[in-house]
This record gives C-alpha cells, structure tokens and sequence, in this order.
C-alpha cells in the first residue's frame, strides 16, 4: 500500500537466503506481492570477506525449496549452464540475465531469479593459494585493431580491461593480474579481442641467490620511531588487506601492539579499500582503532584515486606524513561504464604532494608485472619502500615471517619486500628487468607535436593502402592548417582536430586492414613478450556472410582456429590493393557503405570550414572537425556512433553557417554616468 510501483527486485546474496532471507520470501509468497528475489549464488559472503555460506545449499535445493513455498516462477542463469543438465529445471547462459529480468518482472506474484557465479575476487584468491584450477585461455588485445570503443568494458563491466595510452589514442588492454579468466569481455562486438591457450605469462623474477646478494647490499632502513599510524589505500582484490595482516603479524612478533581496521566497503566490486593500521609499544596502545584525522605518520597508495580520496586526505597531514604511491592507476567505474578516463594521475598526485610532508611515487605495477609476470605483489613492493624509508615500525625479520606464514606466493613476496626496499634506497640495485619493462618495448613512443603526428599518420596510411592515401591526408590537413592560421595565428586545435578525425575516417579497420595488424608480426611480439611459449591464439571473428544473430540482436562471433586463420589472413593482407574497388568483396557490406558515407560527409565538412571559418565560429569548428573520432567501434557499435552523430553534425553546420550576430550598441555616455552613479 506505499508504492505505486508494480513491481520491484529485490537482491540476496546466497548467505543472506540461507539466514534469513527465504523467510521474506515466504511472506511475499503470502502476502502476493508482485516482487522477484534476486538470489546471488556466489560461494562466498563476499560483503564480509570471503567466508563459506554455512548451510551448503546448492542450486537445486534453492530451486526446490522455493517452488515449494509457492512461488509463481523460479528461473536459473549460470555462467556454466552445463553443469545443471538433468537437474529438473532449465538454466540459462548469463547472457539471458536481462530477457530472464524482463520475463520475472511481467509475471504476476512472487518470483526467484537465481544467479549462479562464484566471486570473481573469491575465485582468484583461490587460484592463488592452488585450491581452484586456473583457466587455460587468457583474453589478450591487438591494441592496433582495437577503436577504443569500450564496449568490452560495457558487455562485461570488468575493470582487468584497462585503458591503454596509444600514439593513436586511448586504446584497451587487459590486466592480467587483475582478471578473472571469465571472458565476458569476449562479448564486446570487436575482433581485436583473441584467447591464447597453454601460454604461462613471462616472468623473469630473480632468483634466490640474486635477492639474498640484493639484501646485504641494501643499508639497514632509515631511523624509525617505535609507533606509527599506517593508512593503506587501494582497490578491492589487489592485497590491501593483505598488506595490513602482514604489518599486524609483524608488529605481534616484535611483541608490539597492533589494531588493524580494514573500511573494505565494496572492495569485492574493484571499491576502495582503505585499511588504518596503528603499531605502538605494548604499554602505549592507541585509541580508537581508526587513525584520527591529520594523524597518519605513513601512507601507503596503493591506488592513487583512492588515495586522493575526501576520506583519506582527511587522515593525512602536511607536517607528519610520508606517503609512498604506486603510480599506475586502476580503472575508474566511470572508464569501465562510459570510456570516459577520470582523473588523472598528474593532477592527483598534485593533490596528494600538497597533504602530506613527503611523497615517493614509483611505478610498482611495472616493475612487479615485468619481474613477476603480474602486479600481485605491488602491494608489498610498496611495504618494502616505506619500509626502507623508515615509515614502518617492525623489524625485517617478522615482515619476512609474516609473509612465510601468510603461505601464498611467498618466494615472490619476499622478493618484492626486497626489490620495494632496493627501489626505496637506489633504483639502480634493482634487477634489470625491472628497468627495462616490456610494456616500453611493445609499445612505442608518442608524438610530441602536431608535426609528428600528421608524419607519423602519413606513415600509417602508406602501409595500409600506397603513398597517394597518405598524401591526400597530408594535403587536406595542410588546407585545414592554413585556414586555421588565417583567423588565429598561432592556433592549433582545428588542424589537431583534423588530423585525428581525418585519419581515423581514412584509415578504417576493414578485414584488409584486420588481417594486416594481425600477421604484420607486431602482435606475435607482443605476444612473445608477454607469455611463454604462446601457442597461435584463437581468432573470435563475426564474418559478414557466416555470423547468425543473436539474442542481444548482434552478430554472433565464432571462434576459429589461428593455425587455420593465419595463412589467410595473411593471403587477404596482401589482397588490399583492391580495397574500395569493385572486385572487393566486402565492398557491398553495411559496414563498408556506412564508412564511405562517413568519409564523403565529413570531407565535405572539411571544405565547408575551409570557406565559413571565421573567428567567432572558430570553436564551432573544432567541436564539428573532433566528431569522427567519437564514431568508434566495429559493425553495430560503430553504426550506434554513427547514429548518435550524425544530428550533432546538422546542428553544429547550422551554427557554422550562421551569421555572426552583431555587437550590442553602447549606450550614451549619460546613461552610463548614471549606472555607476
């Protein structure tokens, strides 16, 4: 009787059912309510750290219990529906989740919807300590086919799909460290996206000896005091937590004492975490747990939004603190939903120099993924900086025991502890490899001004097409330029626009262009780079003429096997020469005539600014010669771009177009005596 509403979900994690949550079930059933209960079977009550689920119900028994309390409709998504093959009830791929939603919510009465997925961040921990199988396929993107896009990021909402600094723009790259081995981002309509399987990645961690000869050569650490405020900032699934039962272990061991208070709040989700760790000599114990405000005497970025978060500047003080940062920065929610790139790290490493006394940033995720072959142990390579730098109040020999007695990857751990502390007191101790990082050397340098980058864009379009492609661009940009010029001097943004715009709407990535970036040997490096013995990775293609529809009304693609793709990949690499022309045979498709449009309008555009730019539609000009680069994506995400851009592009020519408006005449020099009288 207090909603108008119809109907409503409502969520259950598979702990909350087994306490208490089929009782609310019960009374909806009888108070007949049109509601579903959303119920999470994830194997772990994630909210509260990963515990097991006491009762042990599985799937079936949930399907069964709740039939019997009379429910109008109970229905099953799993992310491995195979596993309930003759279980007496349908379960459907994850995929269906929305259609299952929309099914629910028009049934009359109560309804159970169970979701079955085992936490992502549960299921990597297990991984880890060796009790859960890991996956044999990785998920890996050829950064030069990929368009930047972000419908990966969209279809699976997975922030391991992390944003890629380009000379041809903000692409995508997997973090291994960070992902799950689900390969939901598969789901993304781009065919930039491969899996490689039985490939290990590439590590080139030092050895025992070499870490043993590493420690006698580093100094004892910096003085320091016998108590100390420790705040540690991170992402959820990363070791925060881990970080601060280390320094807690460690302090029992010195027989000192310690409070730890982990403030995880969606950490299970890629949240923030925030953990407050305060050490004293066992007659001094502090109190509360919590760090007071303006009190740390250390921090430990982890991440760097975190750390530049309202909660935790608030803990943080220009005269005491001493704050060490790891300079790569996790994806935001934003990123991961929009594309768009949030904050950046410039600006919030400003911000956090300005609240603490002393900052070190070093780039821990670099070094750990290339030493290491992930960035699992950034976190203690961080410890073992502010260790060095004197901010944390333990002994060396209880860090190292407490990382022996935490039991996961501990030889790596110790590792880092040491390679954190030898980047603490002089990077150049550290091992090679952590200096020479494969990430420079898979992915060149960008430009540095607009000259480089018109050059480096001519360059481009000579190897995908001939040198006439790569001078049509160059002359167009140049007429742009030189308008540009004529009614601002010293003004670039316009032709920076063009360049950009005009290369992307040249350089399209057809099925010519897919199967040169896949067998020009560029992404075979990369690929040796970063794994093991890599076998040929598995292509996930939606070929014009084969691709069924599916469900979500796209193209479904198909895997198919490198071995068999390379060779005619590389056969159709070296057909592009009939590109455009009438014996190609993708010339007739709706990816390519929507392209040729695209090019033909937009190039007209170009003359139009040419002809109409003056000083006060200047701005005007910029925003409608910067619109391509927002068509992005591949077959329907490219063609919903399109859709959304085209309308901008007739309003912003109508405003082009327009007559400027003439200036407001002055007023007689009385009236404005009297005004400012």
């Amino acid at each position: 009787p207090f909603t108008d509403e119809n109907h409503v979900f409502v969520n259950l994690g598979d702990g909350t059912y087994f306490h208490s949550g089929i009782l609310a079930i019960r009374a909806a059933v009888a108070a007949g309510v049109n509601v579903t209960y959303k119920v999470l079977v994830n194997d772990a009550v994630a909210m509260t750290g990963g515990q097991p689920v006491e009762g042990a119900l599985s799937v079936a028994d949930i399907v069964a219990q709740v039939r019997a309390e009379g429910v109008a409709a109970v229905r099953v998504v799993s992310d491995d529906p195979r596993r309930h093959r003759g279980a007496g009830f349908p379960a459907a791929p994850r995929s269906r989740l929305n259609a299952e939603q929309r099914a629910l919510r028009d049934t009359a009465g109560c309804t159970v919807l169970i979701y079955e997925q085992t936490c992502a961040a549960e299921l990597r921990r297990r991984r880890k300590r060796g009790t859960a199988a890991a996956p044999d396929a990785r998920v890996v993107i050829n950064d030069a086919l990929c368009e930047g896009c972000g419908d990966c990021s969209r279809q699976s909402t997975c922030v391991a799909v992390a944003p890629l600094e380009t000379e041809y723009g903000v692409k995508r790259a997997i973090d291994q460290s960070a992902c799950n081995v689900d390969l939901s981002c598969l789901d993304g309509f781009c065919p930039a996206l491969v899996t490689v399987r039985g490939a290990a990645l590439k590590r080139t961690a030092p050895d025992r000896e070499e870490i043993d000869a590493l420690s006698r050569r580093l100094p004892p650490p910096e003085p320091r005091a016998q108590a100390a405020d420790i705040l540690i900032a991170g992402v959820g699934g990363t070791g925060v937590v881990t970080v601060s039962q280390l320094l807690g272990t460690a302090a029992h061991l010195d027989g000192k004492f310690a409070a730890t208070l982990d403030m995880t709040g969606l950490a299970q989700k890629g949240g923030a975490v925030l953990s407050h760790v305060r050490i004293a000599p066992r007659e001094g114990a502090p109190s509360p747990t919590a760090i007071p405000p303006a009190c740390a005497d250390a921090l430990i970025a982890a991440d760097l939004a975190t750390a530049a978060s309202r909660e935790a500047l608030a803990l943080l003080s220009p005269e005491r603190t001493f704050a060490v940062a790891n300079d790569r920065l996790a994806p935001t929610a934003a990123f991961v939903l929009t594309g768009e790139r949030g904050p950046r790290p410039r600006a919030l490493r400003d911000g956090l120099r300005a609240s603490v006394a002393r900052l070190a940033t070093v780039d821990a995720g670099q070094a750990t993924e290339t030493l290491f072959g992930n960035t699992a142990c950034a976190n203690v390579f961080l410890l073992g900086y502010a260790f060095q730098a004197g901010a944390v109040p333990v002994s060396l020999s209880s860090l190292r025991r407490a990382i022996q007695w935490n039991g996961v990857a501990v030889a790596d751990n110790l590792a880092a502890l040491q390679c954190g502390r030898a980047a603490a007191h002089d990077p150049k101790l550290l091992p090679a490899a952590a200096l020479e990082p494969r990430s420079s050397a898979m992915q060149p340098p960008v430009s540095r001004n607009l000259d480089e980058r018109i050059a480096a864009r001519r360059a481009f379009l000579v190897d995908y097409q001939n040198e006439a492609l790569g001078e049509k661009y160059a002359r167009l940009v140049e007429r742009v330029r030189r308008a540009e010029q004529r009614v601002q001097p010293n003004g670039a943004a316009l032709a920076e626009a063009a360049a950009e715009s005009y290369f992307q709407l040249l350089a399209v990535k057809d099925e010519y262009e897919t199967a040169r970036l896949f067998t020009d040997g560029r992404f075979a490096a990369k690929l040796a780079a970063q794994f093991d013995a890599p076998r040929a990775p598995t292509f996930h293609f939606a070929p014009p003429w084969l691709a069924r529809t599916g469900p979500n009304g796209r193209p479904r693609k198909i895997a198919l096997s490198g071995r068999a793709m390379l060779p005619l990949l590389r056969l159709l690499a070296r057909c592009r020469g009939l590109r455009g022309r009438w014996l190609d045979p993708f010339r007739a498709t709706a990816d390519r005539r929507l392209e040729r449009r695209l090019r033909a309008l937009f190039e007209a555009d170009f003359q139009a600014l040419e002809r109409q730019l003056r000083p006060d539609n200047l701005d005007v000009a910029v925003q409608l010669a910067r619109l391509p680069t927002t068509i992005r994506g591949f077959g329907p995400v490219k063609a919903a771009a399109a859709n959304r851009a085209l309308p901008q592009r007739e309003r912003l020519l109508a405003e082009l177009a327009a007559e400027p408006q003439a200036a407001p005449a002055a007023r007689p020099a009385s009236v404005a005596v009297a005004s400012a009288e």
